[in-house]
C-alpha cells in the first residue's frame, strides 16, 4: 500500500493511495482493512457506502466488493466525528487538545504531550494528534522520532525538518537518550524494595487483536526482545506505591508490564491491572460498575517526566511535572501534598542524570 500524499485540516482528514501490484484484483472492502486495521469489516463498509471512498476515474459511488486494479488511485476521506471521543462511566471525558510546549527552537518543539493524545496518525484516531496539531499550526509536516501510549502523557520530541527528525532518530538507535517516567501503582504483592531493576524479557504470543497484550519471559528465554527498566519507589499509602521508572530500552509497553511483574500494576491499566477482555470492553463502551471500580481512573497512571538528549554538544535535559489529573487524583486519595512529591520527584531525577553523565 503506497501512500501519494496526505492532507489534515481541522475536521477533514484525506489520504490518496496507489494500488500496488501485490493487491491487483483485490476487493476493496479488504484493500481498505490493511489500513484501517482498528475498524472492523462493517465499519469499513459504511464508509463505501457513504462515498467516502473515491477510486479515480470511476465515477458513482463503489462497493465494498468492487474490484480494484494495480495503479489505481484511491482517495480515503475521513471526517471527524465522535470516533475519537473517550467516556467514563457513560460520560464523555472533555480532553485537553492543546499540548504545553516545553521547549522549541527552529529544529524541534518538545512538549508535554496530554493523555488520549497520539503521537501520530493510526487506525481511527486521525485528528487528536501530537503531528496533526503541530502540522496545523506551521503548515507543513512535524517529524515523529519517538512515541508514547495515548493514554500516557508527558514530555515528548518532534523535529521540524528531516534532517534534525534524523538527527535525533539516531540518537536514540544509538541508547544515547535517557527517559524517566513518573507512576502510581497498585500494591498487589509488591516486597517493599524501594530501589529495583526488571530485566524480564517482553513480546507478545499471539497475534491478531491480542497482539497488544505484552507477555513477559525469563531473562534466558530464547522468546520476546531484551528489556530492562529502573524503579525507584517514592511514596506508598493506603495500599497506592508512587515512583519513577527509568526504562534502559525501549519495548512495548515495557514500563507496565515490568511494574506489573513485580507487584505494582498501574492504577487505571485495563490490560495490566485487568486483563485483555476487560480493555476490550472499555474500548467498546460497555465496561461495567466493577470494571470501573477497579480503574479507578480513566487511564493508566503513567506520565513521561524528563528526557535527557545530547543537543547541540550537550546534553539537556527537558522535563514536566505530574499532570493535573493525576494530581487530582493524589488530593482525592492520598496525604501527601503535592510540593512534597514533587521535590522528591525532582531530587532522584536530578540523581539519576547526574549519574547517567558521569
Amino acid at each position: 500500500m503506497s501512500i501519494i500524499e496526505k492532507t489534515f485540516e481541522s475536521e477533514l482528514y484525506t489520504a490518496v493511495y496507489l494500488v500496488d501490484e501485490e493487491h491487483d484484483g483485490m476487493r476493496l472492502d479488504q484493500y481498505l482493512q490493511q489500513y484501517l486495521a482498528s475498524w472492523s469489516r462493517e465499519q469499513v463498509k459504511k464508509k463505501i457506502a457513504a462515498g467516502d471512498i473515491q477510486i479515480k476515474g470511476r465515477a458513482g459511488k463503489h462497493r465494498a466488493s468492487s474490484k480494484i486494479y494495480f495503479k489505481d488511485i484511491i482517495k480515503l476521506i475521513t471526517r471527524k466525528t465522535i470516533h475519537e471521543d473517550e467516556y467514563w462511566n457513560g460520560e464523555l471525558l472533555k480532553l485537553d487538545l492543546v499540548p504545553e510546549i516545553i521547549f522549541e527552537d527552529k529544529d524541534l518543539v518538545i512538549i508535554s504531550k496530554p493523555p488520549y493524545m497520539a503521537t501520530h496518525p493510526t487506525g481511527k484516531h486521525l485528528f487528536n494528534c501530537a503531528t496533526v496539531y503541530f502540522e496545523s499550526l506551521y503548515k507543513k509536516t512535524a517529524h515523529s522520532i519517538h512515541r508514547i501510549d495515548r493514554e500516557t502523557s508527558g514530555v515528548l520530541m518532534l523535529a521540524k525538518n528531516p534532517k534534525s527528525a534524523q538527527t535525533m532518530t539516531t540518537c536514540f538507535e544509538k541508547d544515547l537518550v535517557r527517559k524517566c517516567y513518573f507512576f502510581i501503582s497498585v500494591n498487589k504483592d509488591w516486597n517493599g524494595e524501594k530501589s529495583f531493576e526488571c530485566k524480564r524479557r517482553l513480546g507478545p504470543k499471539e497475534g491478531g487483536l491480542k497482539r497488544i497484550y505484552i507477555n513477559h519471559f525469563d531473562e534466558e528465554s530464547d522468546e520476546g526482545k531484551h528489556a530492562r527498566t529502573l524503579y525507584q519507589i517514592v511514596h506508598e499509602e493506603n495500599g497506592y506505591v508512587l515512583g519513577l521508572a527509568f526504562p534502559i530500552t525501549g519495548r512495548q509497553h515495557q514500563i507496565r508490564v515490568h511494574a506489573m511483574i513485580n507487584g505494582l500494576p498501574l492504577l487505571g491499566d485495563k490490560l495490566y491491572l485487568g486483563y485483555f477482555e476487560m480493555f476490550q470492553r472499555f474500548k467498546d463502551n460497555i465496561a461495567t460498575k466493577e470494571d470501573h471500580d477497579l480503574m479507578d481512573l480513566n487511564r493508566h497512571a503513567l506520565h513521561a517526566m524528563a528526557l535527557q538528549i545530547p543537543y547541540n554538544g550537550e546534553k539537556r535535559i527537558f522535563s514536566s511535572h505530574i499532570p493535573h489529573d493525576l494530581q487530582d487524583w493524589i488530593k482525592k486519595n492520598l496525604t501527601i501534598e503535592i510540593e512534597t512529591l514533587d521535590e522528591r520527584l525532582q531530587k532522584h531525577i536530578s540523581d539519576y542524570f547526574i549519574k547517567e553523565t558521569k
